[in-house]
């Protein structure tokens, strides 16, 4: 017997209609209280910001990345009930002041901006203020991933007072710009390759952008163990690129 699931109308969290995208279900209120809790879950994460995971986040009311620098010692205690605890998370948050630009972007949550791409651009600016579109293409983030930051940035007045610098670190080095070649998408064993771990290494430094899982960019599939997986399926109904052995984009 077959179960019919009804996807739900409304966000469980603020009761704003949903929207389908790309056959997942997200809700677009920006004031729903839950999508905000995650997002500040996030930028904790990426900061290492210790003692500030799910249900700390709950406990203090955080709905909004900028609340982090504002709580002081005694609301901490308060809400944890604990001085031990309050003491440690206040110095964590000391501690994530000193975030560099390169680590900061991708905490806030900008959509097809990760690490990887933070780097590039931050080997192309030194401070905020540089990033534009002419700074993008220099690093060689794609339109999406430029319009992404673009738009970001437009709404970067909200974030002004946080207690950054919003520069890079010095020690990260200018490197030749690298082309970007494609998104690659590597489904199931390898045979080129030992790990995943190696042929991305060799993939990235031969300028491809390796993704973990398929998303909407990825335009090469990597499938060396000749069966038909579900990203297999995917890739061939959507005209993406399949390849069957990872040399045949960089070189035995």
């Amino acid at each position: 017997m077959t179960k019919t699931i009804t996807p739900p109308k409304n966000c469980p969290s603020c009761n704003s209609v949903l929207k389908w995208v790309k056959d997942q279900l997200f809700c677009m209120n920006d004031s729903c209280p839950t999508k905000n809790s995650k997002l500040v879950e996030h930028f904790a994460k990426s900061l290492r910001i210790k003692g500030l995971g799910p249900k700390t986040v709950d406990k203090l009311l955080l709905d909004n990345i900028n609340k982090i620098y504002e709580i002081d010692y005694n609301y901490i205690e308060a809400s944890l009930k604990s001085k031990k605890l309050a003491k440690k998370l206040i110095n964590e948050i000391e501690k994530s002041k000193k975030s560099d630009l390169q680590t900061l972007l991708p905490a806030f949550s900008i959509p097809l901006f990760g690490r990887t791409a933070s780097e590039r651009l931050c080997g192309e600016v030194s401070e905020i203020n540089e990033i534009n579109a002419d700074s993008c293409k220099k690093a060689g983030l794609g339109p999406k991933v430029t319009n992404n930051m673009l738009n970001w940035l437009k709404n970067f007045n909200q974030y002004q007072t946080l207690p950054f610098s919003w520069k890079t670190n010095k020690q990260v080095q200018r490197t030749a710009y690298v082309e970007i070649k494609g998104v690659v998408c590597i489904s199931g064993k390898l045979k080129s390759y030992p790990t995943k771990a190696i042929a991305k290494k060799y993939l990235e430094a031969n300028g491809y952008v390796v993704k973990s899982n398929f998303t909407k960019d990825v335009n090469i599939l990597v499938n060396e163990s000749g069966i038909e997986t579900a990203k297999t399926k995917k890739a061939h109904d959507n005209n993406i690129t399949v390849i069957n052995n990872i040399t045949t984009l960089i070189g035995g």
